[in-house]
C-alpha cells in the first residue's frame, strides 16, 4: 500500500522558479502533497501554470488558494508578504503549517509572524537554491537535489510542524539545517545579497560607459564579466526587495567588502605582490572547499 502524502493539500502563494519546482518535484514524487494548489499575481501565470500541469488546482485570490490547505508555502518576494498574510490569514484552516521560501528571515518572522492565527503553525525556511530565471517556466524537479534548505523556527514553535516541513524539504532533495534568524541573516548577506549586490553594481558601471567603450565590453566580455550578467538576470522585485529586508546584515557586509577591496586596491598600487597572491590563495582554497562539499 503506497504511503500517504506528507500533506493533503499543499497551497503555494507565487509560482515563480521556487514554486514551480516544489510543484514539480511534488507531482513527480507523488509522496508530498495530495493536492497542489497554485495562486500568481495574474491569471496569465495561472493560465500558464495549467498549460504546464504542475498544479491540480490555480486560484487568482490567495486568500481561496489556502482553503483547507493543511500547508501554506509563501514563494512570492519577501515585500509582498504582510499583504499577502494579512490576505490569508482569515482563511487559514486550524492546524496548518505556513512556510515560505524567503531569503530573509527576520522581515519575514517580523511581517508575517503577528498574522498567523492560534492554532497554526509557523515555519520560516529558505531554500539555498536558484537561477537566475523566473516564472512558472523556470521551474525543475531537480532544482533542491543536494542544496541547503534552511529553517528558521521562531522560539515555541511546534517541533512537529518544523519536522514536517523539514521532512517536505527532504522529499524535494535538500538537506536540512535549522538556524537562529538573525544568525541566517548574516550568513546569507555574506553568501548571497552580497554577490548579487557587486553583480549588480558592475554591470550597472559597465551600462553606464561611454556608448563605444560599452559595445567593446559587450562584445569582448571574459568568462568573469559573463558570470556576473548571469548573477545580474536575475528578478529585480524579489532582490529589490531582499537588499531592503536584510539591509542591516547586507550593509555590514558591504562595509567589510569595501574595506577589503581598499586594501587590495593599495598592494595593487603599491605593487604588494604577496598581498595579492596571498588574496588569491585563499580564494582558490575557499573555491575547492565548496567543490569537496558539492555546493559548487
Amino acid at each position: 500500500m503506497a504511503e500517504a502524502p506528507l500533506f493533503k493539500r499543499l497551497a503555494l502563494i507565487g509560482i515563480g522558479l521556487i514554486g514551480s519546482s516544489v510543484a514539480r518535484v511534488a507531482l513527480q514524487r507523488g509522496d508530498i502533497a495530495g493536492e497542489i494548489v497554485a495562486n500568481a499575481r495574474t491569471q496569465a501565470s495561472l493560465d500558464r501554470v495549467m498549460e504546464l500541469g504542475i498544479a491540480h488546482r490555480v486560484e487568482l485570490d490567495p486568500a481561496e488558494a489556502v482553503k483547507g490547505a493543511d500547508c501554506v508555502m509563501l514563494c512570492a518576494p519577501v515585500g509582498a508578504y504582510a499583504a499577502l498574510a494579512e490576505a490569508i490569514a482569515p482563511h487559514l484552516a486550524p492546524g496548518a503549517i505556513v512556510t515560505d521560501v524567503g531569503s530573509t528571515k527576520q522581515s519575514v518572522i517580523r511581517d508575517v509572524g503577528p498574522l498567523i492565527p492560534e492554532g497554526v503553525h509557523f515555519v520560516p525556511g529558505h531554500p539555498m537554491a536558484g537561477t537566475e530565471f523566473s516564472g512558472p517556466d523556470a521551474g525543475f524537479a531537480t532544482l533542491f537535489d543536494g542544496r541547503w534548505c534552511l529553517l528558521t523556527p521562531p522560539a515555541g514553535t511546534d517541533p512537529e510542524a518544523v519536522e514536517r516541513i523539514a521532512e517536505l524539504w527532504r522529499r524535494c532533495g535538500s538537506m536540512i539545517e535549522v538556524m537562529e534568524p538573525a544568525h541566517h541573516d548574516r550568513v546569507v548577506a555574506i553568501v548571497s545579497h552580497l554577490p548579487h549586490l557587486i553583480a549588480f553594481t558592475i554591470c550597472g558601471t559597465a551600462d553606464d560607459l561611454a556608448d563605444e567603450s560599452r559595445q567593446q565590453v559587450l562584445k569582448f566580455a571574459a568568462a568573469g564579466f559573463r558570470d556576473f550578467t548571469r548573477i545580474a538576470a536575475s528578478d529585480p522585485v524579489m532582490w529589490r526587495d531582499v537588499f531592503l529586508n536584510n539591509r542591516e546584515a547586507l550593509l555590514e557586509m558591504l562595509a567589510r567588502f569595501t574595506e577589503d577591496a581598499q586594501a587590495m586596491a593599495r598592494a595593487v598600487r603599491w605593487g604588494d605582490a604577496g598581498y595579492i597572491e596571498d588574496k588569491i590563495v585563499r580564494s582558490r582554497g575557499i573555491r575547492k572547499s565548496l567543490i569537496e562539499l558539492k555546493q559548487a
